[in-house]
């Protein structure tokens, strides 16, 4: 029997502009976890705007439904009218975007339901009087209550002058059961041929695993491990990924034999080459990437570069990674100092684990659903 079939205390609505495919799993989640608490979640979705429609990450819900989605002014407008599903629930969580100017209509004129934001909260890398930032910071305040992504969101949150008290900081996270259920049925036969497969003669290997863009700093990445590899002659590197500038990629591992590009890898095949690494090379921004780190045990180096996602609030310097600054040579010292100490490799790799129970999608859940609860509880803000 469905578990919508029964008539709910609460009922609660998420409106998202599109679904992704790493969203299904915390969707499930929550699902779940609300109805245990005698809360029924409704989820609406619309399309993903033309120029999203090349990056294949889209996700269905069988329990979720879809909604007509407008662009319109070279995308910098989404019209997604959700007014009709208002009138079934007791709170809306909305996503918190510029774009989405129905939520300004949900905002100031449904004062029946509670209203809460998701989202990071504004842009650490804008200016924060540009009139962008300006309507962000009015639109923030028009809720009931906020859920942040991480942390580094609160203060983006409250410097509109949202109450501390009425923000929930998610800990954002994307389903990593199956990495880690990976991860821990790697075979050492299955690596130790692969190795060989690899052409690899040294413990002393790297890895990075991502897109190849700009901010990413691909040159700063590959200028830094040639000069460990000079360093450390038995230095290895291994390159897992693709985009737009994988012709960089390509021209240096052609004239390195120590450095292999891989491709693309996923599943079993992506938890296999984590397992040969000791370190993870990622100069450039972080993301939920930074996940991967934590369930495979391998520690991240990254720099203060700008442009990081809300998730680099995870990485604690020193105990599950390294972030140095923007300098190569700071950054080839940092690196080249951690493989020659087995130790501080050992405590990073305990630090990931650690760090791997703590940001998960179940825990993620919990904390949603506590802050809709606690949403529900108080007296509306919106309305004082």
């Amino acid at each position: 029997m469905s578990i919508m079939n029964e008539r709910t205390r609460y009922r609660a609505l998420i409106v998202q502009r599109r679904l992704t495919h790493y969203r299904v799993a915390f969707f499930e989640a929550l699902r779940k976890e609300l109805r245990e608490r005698d809360c029924e979640l409704k989820l609406v979705y619309g399309q993903p705007a033309p120029s999203e429609g090349g990056k294949d990450d889209s996700g269905t819900l069988s329990w979720g439904e879809g909604l007509e989605t407008r662009y319109f002014f070279g995308e910098r407008i989404c019209w997604q009218p959700f007014g009709h599903k208002l009138a079934e629930v007791d709170i809306a969580v909305l996503s918190s975007e510029n774009k989405l100017i129905y939520n300004l209509i949900a905002q100031y004129l449904y004062k029946r339901q509670r209203l809460a934001l998701w989202g990071h909260g504004g842009n650490l890398q804008a200016d924060a009087n540009s009139l962008r930032e300006r309507y962000k910071r009015v639109a923030t305040k028009r809720a009931d209550w906020w859920f942040g992504y991480t942390n580094i969101s609160v203060p983006l949150i409250e410097q509109s002058g949202f109450p501390r008290e009425r923000i929930t900081v998610l800990d954002n996270a994307i389903d990593t059961v199956e990495l880690s259920n990976m991860v821990g049925g790697v075979k050492q036969e299955a690596l130790r041929q692969l190795r060989e497969e690899l052409g690899l003669k040294s413990e002393n290997v790297g890895i990075y695993i991502g897109s190849f863009y700009a901010e990413k700093r691909i040159q700063f990445m590959l200028d830094a491990v040639a000069r460990i590899h000079h360093r450390m002659p038995d230095f290895e590197f291994l390159i897992v990924g693709s985009g737009s500038e994988k012709h960089l990629v390509d021209q240096f591992c052609a004239k390195h034999t120590w450095a292999k590009y891989l491709g693309v890898r996923k599943g079993q095949a992506k938890a296999d080459v984590l397992a040969l690494a000791k370190v993870m090379i990622n100069p450039g921004v972080v993301g939920l990437n930074i996940l991967d780190s934590f369930v495979a045990g391998v520690p991240m180096i990254t720099t203060s570069c700008r442009g990081h996602g809300p998730e680099i609030a995870y990485l604690t310097n020193g105990e599950n990674g390294l972030m140095t600054t923007t300098s190569l040579d700071d950054y080839v010292e940092a690196v080249s100092k951690l493989l020659a100490d087995e130790s501080a490799i050992e405590l990073l790799t305990i630090g990931c684990k650690t760090s791997a129970q703590k940001y998960t999608v179940g825990n993620m859940a919990r904390k949603f659903a506590d802050g809709v609860l606690r949403c529900l509880e108080l007296p509306t803000l919106r309305g004082r």
